[in-house]
Formats: C-alpha cells, structure tokens, sequence
C-alpha cells in the first residue's frame, strides 16, 4: 500500500507566499484578481496573481502596500518594475509573480488570456 504523495516544503512555502500577496491586495482594495497557476508552464514561478487598480495613485499604493507585507511576512525580497509610471507594476516575488495594472493597459495586454490554461473556461479580461 502506497502513502499520499506529501507536497514539498517548496510548494508550501509558494502556498504560504501566495495567501500572503492575495491578502495584502485584498487589504489594498485590488479589483478584478486572477490568480493562476503556472507551475506547469513555466519554470519562472508557480503561480501568476494580476489585477487592476482605478488609478495611476491606486497602483502604485497597491504595490508599496504589497512589498510592506513581504517584507514584514518573512522578509521577502521582490524585483520590482514599473513603479515610476504606475501603468503597470510587476513585482516577482519568486515563487509569485504580481501583475498590478491599470484597467486599460491590462486589457490590452491581456495577460489571463496568454497564460491561462488552454480550455474554453479560462479567464480572459475585457475591462
């Protein structure tokens, strides 16, 4: 008889990073979140969080609030881009990539649309 398969220290610490960013956007009063999970994708991180701010002011606090509660919860160190124009700020936080757009340029990009699994179900943004 086979045990169950236990996930990886790796994976809890990615799970454990990701209820971290979803709480800290839902604090910042993020709007229209999608949380995918690239894992089998791409070896760049497991999982893929975007979502849309109102403002230039609501992105930018959005990802101040963000990289304050990595570091608080374990002093996660992230890469961050595109916080000087607050368009759309990247932060890769390793295991957890964050996507923070305004809804214009998000619906331009469409990022849900190229990193969702290929089915008629997956998300796409059309803000």
């Amino acid at each position: 008889m086979s045990s169950p398969m236990k996930p990886s220290v790796s994976a809890d610490l990615a799970a454990d990073l990701l209820d971290t960013v979803l709480a800290s956007l839902d604090d910042s009063k993020a709007e229209d979140v999608v949380t995918l999970d690239i894992a089998a994708k791409s070896s760049l991180a497991d999982h893929m969080v975007i979502v849309s701010g109102r403002s230039h002011r609501h992105v930018g606090a959005m990802a101040d609030n963000l990289l304050r509660d990595l570091k608080a919860s374990g002093g996660v160190s992230a890469t961050v881009e595109g916080q000087t124009t607050c368009d759309w700020v990247l932060i890769d936080a390793g295991d957890v990539i964050i996507h923070i757009f305004r809804p214009e340029v998000r619906g331009f990009y469409n990022l849900e649309k190229m990193w969702a699994p290929e089915t008629d179900d997956a998300p796409q943004y059309i803000g």
